[in-house]
């Protein structure tokens, strides 16, 4: 398929409104709403509390299987909410506009938090509907558009929005000037292509049982655990002679409440299924009746596991361990880094693109997976040879570019694992699953850099993206299968073609 017939038609234009549209809130209510709050003089401590806000981010699988049982009347299947979330955002960032951070910090968390709300769900629509609207051989390129739309959204809602605060229209007009932009967002929503997937026929008071159980079990085995487990054994640590270093107390701290959430989610499940909550239970019904669900899983988790470990630091790396400037770490890893991303995203969907995709997909995940790992050894070599500029903008753009590529096909993967009945609370799940990785290498890596340096530690990286790529070649036969087979109502046709 030509370049500009793959990333030039109608579709692709959808894909590119509604991920810039899913992505321009997610810095707005992280790093510049903590701009705002720093420059305003509120403490360091409540700034850090701020962090919080990006908590349903993370939990946006919890409320997905709603999304995909009701529909907004008027606009069809998934359009309805991809109107009202960019309006929900726009009213709270007029409403935000109106405060002041210092005295009325409270409610300022609150509209924080209801954006981060309404943007997570936003996501999970968003996703869903990509996943319906493109043909089978556009998924590649559909996870290139959507990078490149999300990151750009991120560019304008983070660094262009403190310029507009800083030099031109005050943080009150920056904050009123993006809820206008929201609105018209919201309007062009409207407009895109329509899809034709129906939800499944389910009771709902059946549906808000359901959901509210589940969310009343989960959040009280965390809150009990919570009180009978970190409260009580933390000011333990703490007091403990020898006393733990501040990196120890993290460390145990992550130890106790990773069971924890692990408990308080089974939990939730449990509580969903004595519930009968269908919306949650059919999806996963459906993916669990299928061979290997459990290795799926495990390759979702694990096969970009070697690049986070490698970006968990790379900030730090190229601050404290070369000896380069912010702006110069500014100005190559977060600009050049972005466009090389972008550039491998591009490539990677049109790679995908040039063959069917039962043909495509798995060696495009073998190949870039390889790349992805290997390019690591370019921060090797950086932490071994003497500082140069020219060797940090190289090491920059060959692993952004790689991991562009991977986060192609990988996207495509998960699209493809999705059923289409399902396709908002499956992609959700999946993408928290990806995201496991990147939220705890964070403490393991700098355990790693403390223990053995940064060179050992970057050649640990590329060791962590080989599990990944053995389950890979594991379950080649059955992503291939799926690949051929289609998304939609895809377990039995994919479960044949194995046999």
């Amino acid at each position: 398929m030509y370049f500009s017939a793959l990333y030039f038609n109608r579709r692709m234009m959808a894909v590119a409104l509604l991920g810039f549209a899913s992505g321009l809130p997610l810095a707005l209510s992280g790093a510049t709403l903590q701009a705002w709050l720093t420059v305003q003089g509120v403490d360091l401590k409540t700034i850090g509390l701020f962090a919080l806000v990006g908590l349903p981010y993370t939990f946006k699988f919890a409320w997905a299987p709603l999304l995909d049982r009701f529909d907004l009347p008027l606009l069809g299947r998934r359009k309805g909410w991809m109107v009202l979330c960019p309006a929900v955002i726009a009213v709270l960032c007029a409403l935000m506009s109106r405060l002041d951070p210092v005295s009325s910090l409270q409610t300022l968390g609150v509209l924080a938090v209801a954006l981060a709300f309404v943007s997570a769900s936003n996501d999970v629509v968003f996703d869903a509907y990509r996943n319906e609207l493109l043909l089978a051989e556009e998924r590649g390129a559909g996870a290139a558009v959507s990078v490149f739309a999300y990151r750009g959204a991120m560019l304008v809602s983070g660094g262009l929005a403190l310029v507009i605060a800083d030099l031109w229209l005050g943080w009150h007009g920056m904050f009123l000037a993006m809820g206008g932009l929201f609105a018209l967002l919201a309007l062009a929503a409207g407009m895109v292509p329509a899809v034709h997937t129906r939800p499944v026929a389910s009771s709902a008071w059946g549906e808000w049982r359901g959901f509210l159980t589940m969310l009343a079990a989960g959040a009280g085995v965390y809150w009990l655990g919570s009180a009978l487990l970190v409260d009580n054994l933390m000011p333990v640590l703490r007091a403990a002679d020898p006393p733990w270093s501040a990196r120890g107390l993290q460390l145990a701290k992550l130890g106790i409440e990773t069971p924890l959430m692990l408990g308080s989610g089974l939990a939730a499940l449990w509580a969903a299924r004595r519930a009968r909550f269908p919306s949650l239970l059919e999806p996963w019904d459906a993916f669990f009746s299928q061979s290997q669900a459990l290795t799926l899983l495990l390759l979702i988790v694990f096969y970009k596991l070697g690049d986070a470990f490698a970006g968990a630091l790379s900030t730090a790396f190229l601050l404290r361990g070369l000896g380069f400037t912010a702006a110069e770490v500014g100005a190559v890893n977060k600009a050049l880094g972005l466009a090389c991303t972008i550039l491998g995203a591009l490539f990677g969907g049109w790679w995908l693109a040039r063959r069917p995709l039962g043909a495509s997909l798995w060696p495009a995940l073998w190949w870039f997976g390889w790349a992805q790992a290997i390019s690591n050894l370019a921060y090797l070599m950086l932490a071994l040879t003497p500082k140069s500029y020219a060797s940090m903008a190289a090491a920059i753009a060959l692993e952004n570019l790689c991991g562009g590529m991977g986060t192609a096909a990988f996207v495509a993967l998960l699209m493809t694992l999705t059923d289409t009945r399902f396709s908002a609370a499956q992609f959700a799940l999946f993408s928290a699953l990806a995201a496991v990785g990147r939220v705890y290498v964070g403490p393991a890596s700098g355990v790693l850099v403390e223990q053995f340096g940064w060179p050992h530690f970057f050649a640990l990286t590329v060791l962590a993206a080989l599990p990944g790529l053995a389950l890979l070649w594991v379950l080649r036969l059955r992503i291939e299968a799926q690949a051929r087979a289609g998304p939609c109502n895809n377990s039995t046709a994919a479960e044949s073609a194995v046999a």
